[in-house]
């Protein structure tokens, strides 16, 4: 059935009751990370710049891309009717806007504007439509600079609930407990990976691979080693130093870093000193073609006088990277070294 969602950074209303039963609606249509924006005309002539910069955001893969993929339609267009089915909408407007009437009609509680909230399935199946419910009597200008305003809030909201559903999706497969056991019982440091991973040991080195559905499109895999004692300071080339050795010993091909793009520094992993460096890889030359982004960490884990390095990296080809770049920040966050 139908209801509000909360959000992380506004008040939302009370549960909506059902106006149409789950079941009658069609299944919404588009994917996670596309959103439909709609507004008046007027105001979007205001906005609209701003706005798409704002909520498709940019990430680092192999190159800066967007988060989102949005779009602008029109909701007094002919074409409303069908686009209003798709899994992501964003109206924007007053509640007396007749786009606005279906997903606000069933809120139990008023909305105070300028308020944010989310409603589930209100014209598809499994849709979820986000509302920025503007204030009556106000002028374009004043509609167009609160807008403004809640944009970075909105792209929180977006970002958020997209990282959520990425780990829910990754964790399908339910997570390798027996796994993770095994590593903290006999080796002193823990990774939580889903079960489709693969895992083997080569002398020191603990490698995690998922390549399905098919390694050439798709890789994802860790690698987990260490130091000890644990070195007097460690940096950005000491850790591609030693991401090189490993590569060059234990991976399917050598992986060359280019060092014109990495992103690096010093950091705090679960109160343990760290440092982090984030770049792109590249098969050398004469080798097969292939590259992808990287992220190296050393964690140091003074009570067993270890530095680990934990080294993630992606191959996707022709594919949108940010998704795969979430689920492996996930994987690297559930790294523990037991002491």
């Amino acid at each position: 059935m139908k209801g509000t969602r909360a959000t992380a950074a506004v008040a939302v209303g009370a549960a909506l009751t059902g106006v149409a039963a789950c079941d009658t609606l069609p299944l919404a249509m588009g994917d996670v990370h596309a959103i439909v924006v709609s507004a008046s005309p007027e105001l979007w002539a205001e906005v609209g710049e701003t706005a798409f910069t704002a909520l498709e955001g940019s990430v680092f893969t192999v190159r800066d891309e967007h988060a989102f993929r949005v779009t602008y339609a029109e909701p007094t267009d002919s074409a409303w009717a069908g686009l209003r089915r798709l899994r992501q909408l964003l109206l924007i407007g007053k509640a007396s806007d007749p786009w606005m009437a279906a997903p606000l009609a069933g809120l139990e509680e008023p909305v105070t504007p300028p308020q944010v909230v989310q409603v589930d399935e209100v014209w598809a199946r499994q849709q979820l439509v986000t509302l920025l419910v503007l204030e009556e009597g106000t002028g374009s200008g004043e509609d167009a600079d609160a807008v403004r305003e809640q944009l970075p809030d909105l792209f929180a909201i977006y970002d958020g609930q997209y990282r959520q559903w990425v780990v829910n999706r990754m964790f399908s497969t339910a997570p390798d407990t027996a796994l993770a056991r095994t590593l903290r019982d006999d080796h002193g440091f823990q990774l939580i990976v889903p079960e489709v991973y693969d895992y083997q040991v080569q002398d020191s080195v603990h490698i995690f691979r998922n390549d399905n559905p098919d390694p050439s499109e798709l890789i994802r895999q860790f690698a987990i080693t260490w130091q000890s004692p644990v070195p007097e300071s460690v940096g950005e080339d000491e850790i591609v130093e030693w991401r090189t050795r490993i590569a060059d010993q234990y991976y399917d091909y050598p992986q060359f870093v280019n060092r014109d793009v990495i992103f690096a520094g010093p950091g705090d992993f679960g109160g343990k000193e760290a440092y982090s460096v984030q770049g792109v890889w590249q098969n050398p030359p004469g080798a097969y073609p292939a590259a992808g982004p990287f992220i190296a960490r050393t964690i140091t884990c003074a009570g067993q006088q270890r530095l680990y390095l934990v080294d993630a990296w992606l191959y996707a080809p022709s594919r949108d990277k940010y998704e795969y770049m979430i689920q492996l920040d996930e994987i690297l966050n559930s790294f523990r070294c037991m002491e």
